[in-house]
């Protein structure tokens, strides 16, 4: 009897001295498994970990420690585009979906999900926000698919330590998400896309700016 090379026993029991079990696996090590890196030594492994701020040395998950930060107004604006069909898009704006008013409610959702974005994104920090702003911009020409469009704008606004880059593409998202579901009796086929921050402003990185093109 014996155990083979990935730590499975081979014949025997645990009582006969011949288990030994898998080597500990981290969060930050992926692919095929390779023993010489699984067992790194505990002070190689803190000098990895320190390379990623939202683990802790043992490789662990953690909330970022944003006390010692400076509260400085911080800003970011971010998008999300519906894809849907001409009629669909008719329907909405003449106010023919059978749910009620689409933009409206989408709008709602937007804000009601930048304020529930620390219960969805496990790592952010419930900030408490100063402002939210939902828009919309229709584009009724279809793109070379037969699609019209509409792209979520969403805003969000604090003052405070840590930026709010999650809660305004977890608004936007939301926002599409919500337009989804009002219309989704006649038009199954919608899809998203071009979900992406545009600029953040404030605290130790500054301003950002998503280049177009």
């Amino acid at each position: 009897m014996a155990v083979s090379g990935d730590g499975v026993l081979v014949g025997g029991t645990r009582g006969t001295g011949l288990f030994r079990p898998l080597p500990f696996l981290t969060p930050i090590f992926t692919g095929s498994y390779n023993s010489a890196v699984h067992m790194r030594q505990p002070a190689d492994l803190a000098s990895r970990m320190a390379e990623f701020t939202h683990f802790n040395e043992s490789g662990r998950a953690r909330m970022v420690d944003v006390g010692a930060k400076a509260s400085t107004e911080r800003l970011a604006t971010a998008q999300a585009t519906v894809f849907l069909e001409p009629a669909t898009l008719e329907r909405i704006q003449q106010g023919k979906i059978a749910k009620g008013d689409v933009l409206a409610v989408a709008q709602v959702a937007g804000g009601m999900g930048a304020k529930k974005t620390p219960d969805l994104i496990p790592m952010c920090h419930p900030i408490l926000l100063t402002s939210v702003d939902i828009s919309f911009t229709e584009t009724a020409e279809p793109t070379h698919e037969g699609r019209c469009a509409i792209t979520i704008t969403a805003t969000a606004k604090t003052t405070g330590p840590t930026g709010v880059e999650m809660e305004a593409m977890t608004a936007a998202s939301v926002a599409a998400l919500t337009i989804y579901d009002m219309c989704k009796a006649v038009d199954r086929g919608m899809s998203f896309g071009d979900i992406c921050l545009l600029t953040k402003s404030g605290g130790k990185s500054g301003l950002y700016s998503r280049k177009v093109g």
